[in-house]
């Protein structure tokens, strides 16, 4: 929703709101001076940020795991900075055009058909997918509009301090080099199986680690333009109707070298031009007009790319290596000069006819959601459950006969039947069993669920999990050992003794890792070991944790070094970009900060609590 809606602006930074909650009517979530957000208002904005994240972590996010990430807040603070905003543009009297905003929609590569054009029916059907109509989203675009004038005043002219960038540079680019010694079980020694008093105490002392966790029985279907576009046939005759309308834009154009010269009037332009064909440079000619590259060199450029059509017409009718006469273009009389020439390619209907019946398909299937989604709501609306009316419908609805709350089975395994990226797990734990639930947007389209069935969750006996009580017995007790055995090697370190020598005492061996930084991913190196070399300083020794239970590592830091700061680079560059943009948001923070306590800001704990699924 985010990258279609265009909402979200401005990622600001975390600040405190606990003091502002405050205590009223359910309807409404909060309150920005005149502004009210009403609970389902919230409900919506959240659901789809949780969807988003969820589509981009290739697995569902739960309300538990979007709390413990501070998502709940963040989307709070977001919407609540954004009706302060909206608040402040209609303090100051900022207005938008109907033209601008007509133009920003237009140019929204969204809302794009086939062609590369502005498709009407897709930016409908986009919209109406997220619950909008066409007045309420202009509407919604102008406010974003006037926020980003706001925003754009506020943070004009934010520059990182050269210190700051300096030490943040030393801090990333500083290398490390260690040699270390990985211990694992062959290391810890025998292992003698617990007794069957020592498992059941282990046990008893950690039976919440092995209960059986709430499982929940759930149907659904997927209505959305991919799904529908699976069984959609496109004839070859439409596909080639498409193919050749858009035959241009399916290929790559010509691009040319193209570099330019514009004069005050014909006459010096036509002087310039003897001089060249003289003997003189193109180049030299622009250093003596006292002009730097930006202002001569146009680079490899598609004729569509150029802003003056006369210029574009000169430079693509001339040879490579020509000089043109004098051109009277939008903003003088130019000279025009063609160096390298990159021939455009036209496919042929064979070699996109796939991807053009494709995209076809979903083109056509757009139009189909809204009317599939009429009838399931009929159909719903009737007393139909889920399998009931998708069965009426035509539609495959999937069944999961039982699914934990991160998303796996009974056996420990993920649910292979659902969409990357579909939240319809979490959203199935946040319901019970018989509730009408509302379809989630995705994909584009709908997904209607029902909780058919809920298994609690429940202690298990030793017996059921005797095997997993032992495993993790052992594992504890190769860790215990590896532990112990590793502070024997420090402390002999610590005394004078090689990594070489102690590594021999326990037959393991050593190995190096040089000049690697802290954000490296190392093979064979545990992440760990990286972090805590950060921490020792030169010729220190320490102990870490490595991979899983079952490792241990005991490593000397050997080299320490910060290379200087190069302050043409790339890295230094992106590193500048990133401060400034943290910086402007903590400005942005702090000026919508002062806002909301001008305007006044409440929130009703409660129904955020509801929302967000704190209260359950």
């Amino acid at each position: 929703m985010a990258t279609v809606m265009g909402v979200l602006i401005v990622s600001f930074a975390v600040w405190g709101i606990a003091d502002i909650f405050k205590g009223f009517g359910q309807s409404s979530l909060a309150k920005v001076g005149k502004t009210e957000i009403s609970t389902e208002q919230f409900r919506q904005i959240y659901t789809e940020k949780l969807q988003q994240l969820g589509r981009s972590f290739g697995r569902p996010l739960t309300s538990e795991q979007a709390r413990a990430f501070g998502l709940d807040r963040q989307v709070l603070q977001q919407t609540i900075a954004e009706a302060a905003l909206d608040e402040e543009a209609r303090r100051m009297g900022l207005a938008q055009s109907q033209e601008e905003t007509m133009r920003l929609i237009y140019s929204d590569p969204n809302f794009r058909g086939l062609g590369g054009k502005f498709d009407p029916a897709r930016f409908q059907a986009t919209i109406r997918q997220f619950g909008y109509t066409e007045q309420r989203y202009l509407a919604e675009q102008r406010r974003v509009g006037l926020r980003r004038q706001i925003v754009g005043t506020v943070s004009t002219g934010v520059e990182p301090p050269k210190v700051l960038i300096e030490a943040m540079t030393r801090f990333q680019n500083e290398q490390r080099s260690i040699e270390f010694v990985k211990l694992d079980a062959a290391q810890a020694g025998t292992i003698d199986p617990p007794s069957p008093e020592a498992l059941a105490a282990y046990f008893e002392e950690r039976k919440t680690q092995f209960r059986a966790p709430e499982y929940r029985k759930l149907s659904f279907v997927v209505i959305s333009p991919e799904e529908i576009g699976k069984w959609t046939e496109v004839t070859d005759e439409d596909a080639k109707k498409v193919f050749e309308q858009n035959r241009d834009r399916l290929g790559t154009p010509e691009r040319r070298e193209v570099s330019q010269i514009v004069f005050p009037n014909e006459g010096e332009a036509q002087a310039a031009r003897s001089r060249i064909t003289s003997g003189m440079s193109f180049d030299d000619l622009a250093k003596e007009r006292n002009l730097n590259l930006a202002d001569v060199d146009l680079g490899m450029i598609a004729k569509s790319a150029i802003i003056d059509p006369a210029i574009a017409d000169a430079a693509f009718s001339l040879p490579s290596g020509e000089i043109s006469q004098p051109v009277q273009g939008r903003f003088g009389v130019a000279l025009v000069k063609v160096g390298k020439i990159e021939p455009g390619t036209t496919p042929t209907f064979e070699s996109v006819a796939a991807q053009i019946k494709k995209e076809l398909a979903t083109e056509r299937a757009r139009a189909k959601v809204s009317e599939i989604q009429n009838k399931m709501e009929d159909e719903r609306s009737g007393g139909a459950n889920v399998v009931e009316a998708s069965q009426k419908l035509g539609l495959t609805p999937v069944t999961i006969e039982a699914v934990d709350r991160s998303g796996r089975t009974p056996d420990g395994q993920p649910v292979a039947n659902i969409p990357r990226g579909l939240d319809v797990v979490s959203q199935a734990f946040n319901s019970d069993v018989g509730v009408d639930n509302e379809p989630i947007q995705f994909a584009g389209g709908y997904v209607w669920y029902d909780v058919l069935g809920i298994t609690p969750s429940r202690e298990r006996s030793l017996d059921e999990v005797r095997s997993q009580v032992e495993a993790k017995w052992r594992e504890d007790q190769i860790s215990n050992k590896l532990r112990a055995k590793a502070t024997e090697m420090v402390q002999k370190l610590e005394q004078g003794g090689t990594l070489a020598e102690v590594a021999a005492a326990v037959g393991a061996k050593v190995e190096t890792a040089t000049g690697f930084r802290r954000d490296a991913s190392l093979s064979g190196v545990p992440s760990a070991a990286i972090t805590a070399a950060f921490r020792t300083p030169k010729d220190g020794v320490g102990q870490t944790p490595g991979a899983g239970g079952s490792e241990w590592i005991v490593y000397r830091v050997t080299d320490v070094t910060v290379p200087p700061v190069d302050a043409a680079s790339d890295e230094l560059k992106k590193l500048k970009d990133t401060l400034q943009r943290a910086l402007t948001d903590e400005q942005v923070a702090q000026y919508v900060t002062k806002i909301e306590s001008e305007i006044g800001t409440s929130i009703n704990q409660a129904a955020f609590a509801q929302v967000t699924g704190a209260n359950n």
